[in-house]
């Protein structure tokens, strides 16, 4: 019944095909009109009129595909819970056969039972931990942020935690089967400042992104859903080098520490203080990236549009005005609806900026340029010009004269 060509949106399969199918129309629409086709007669003779036209259009057609997005990340959450548990218990299945295999010269040990059962325990845990918040992605919602998008210190605190939590279960199982060794806590150092660092820095890095927004010294748009991508990408897609590096030595120095677990079962791994050290300047150099990320938008230059073969002038009521800066979409609002979320304030006129469409996306609005007409309602005289954008950051105010 949900299967083929469903598009209901009370099933996956149909929240899936129905976005698909929005964006395919969206997609269509805006070539076509684009291409100056479709468009109705009382409007083709107004370039103004055309333009407003086609604006609201597309805007109407985006906030559709928005919606439909927004319909499949919550469906992606709510059936991604079962598949994080499937890797989970996979991991426990895969521990299970390399003891096996490794057993066959050596022989079952304690170790080897204790091995076992920290995974299972932790494993256990976990799996009704993340029965709890299914709806929010099983094991992923201690890690998506508030931005809806994966973190990236979260993901790396929680894996150094979750390392940690099994070396001191697998300790405490073999004393528990009398092995002739303590807890080794004295070898435990090196870890416990990597552990201690990377939770430090996931708290302080939410912390810094809250009060550079409050600010309006970054801005951050929600995303669709988490994506794995955004553990190394900034809010764009687009690859980060603080975030990468970060995850790249978190993740050699954990495949260091779980060799030595396993060549030295009978401690605490003893992390060597020069791969410690690497951990930390990792840390420090993603939170100095944290500090530096984004920016207000800025105007630095107000001037009049002029169409090829038209004449040069002050700016009047009617005309089109050109806002030259940087900063106007922020990462991750490059979508179509994000972009009809930003507004002009020209004066006491609050201005909604016009998507032109051309085939394969957009000229304005743009990163560094903004083109919106001076309404009838703008007073003439010297007036303030300031950019507001689709995160809700404000720009500087620039004075432009306006002309009757």
């Amino acid at each position: 019944m949900h299967g083929g060509g469903c598009t209901c949106g009370d099933c996956p399969h149909g929240r899936r095909e129905g976005h698909r199918r929005a964006v395919a129309r969206f997609l269509a629409r805006r070539d076509e009109l684009a291409g100056g086709r479709g468009l109705p007669a009382q409007v083709a003779s107004s370039a103004g009129g055309t333009r407003q036209w086609i604006s609201d259009e597309l805007t109407e057609s985006a906030r559709a595909v928005a919606e439909r997005s927004r319909a499949a990340g919550e469906s992606w959450l709510t059936r991604i819970w079962r598949r994080t548990l499937l890797v989970l218990w996979g991991v426990v299945v895969l521990l299970l056969l390399a003891q096996a295999v490794t057993a066959i010269d050596s022989g079952w040990t304690v170790a080897r039972t204790a091995g076992l059962a920290a995974a299972a325990c932790l494993a256990g845990l976990l799996t009704a931990a993340a029965r709890l918040h299914r709806a929010h992605g099983g094991l992923l919602a201690p890690l998506v942020g508030e931005d809806n998008r994966l973190s990236t210190s979260r993901a790396v605190a929680a894996v150094w935690t979750l390392f940690a939590a099994y070396a001191v279960l697998f300790m405490a199982f073999r004393l528990a089967a009398s092995a002739p060794a303590g807890l080794g806590l004295a070898q435990g150092t090196g870890l416990l400042t990597v552990v201690a660092a990377v939770c430090l820095i996931a708290v302080v890095v939410r912390r810094v992104v809250t009060v550079r927004i409050i600010t309006q010294r970054l801005q951050k748009v929600e995303a669709d859903r988490p994506r794995p991508a955004d553990l190394v990408c900034d809010d764009a897609g687009r690859g980060s080098f603080p975030d990468a590096q970060y995850v790249l030595v978190g993740a050699a120095a954990l495949v260091c520490a779980i060799v030595l677990l396993a060549r030295r079962p009978d401690r605490l791994p003893e992390l060597p203080w020069g791969l410690t050290a690497l951990v930390l300047v990792s840390a420090a150099v993603y939170l100095a990236g944290k500090y530096a990320e984004g920016g207000r938008p800025v105007v630095l230059s107000v001037v009049r549009a002029r169409e090829p073969g038209g004449l040069d002038g002050p700016v009047r009521i009617g005309d089109d005005i050109e806002i030259r800066g940087a900063g106007f979409v922020p990462p991750g609002a490059g979508s179509p609806d994000r972009l009809a979320l930003m507004t002009v304030r020209i004066g006491a006129v609050h201005v909604h900026v016009p998507l032109v469409p051309v085939p394969g996306g957009f000229t304005s609005p743009s990163d560094t340029s903004i083109t919106v007409p001076v309404p009838a309602e703008v007073e003439p005289g010297r007036v303030e010009v300031q950019v507001v954008t689709a995160a809700g950051a404000e720009s500087n105010r620039v004075t432009v004269d306006v002309v009757d």
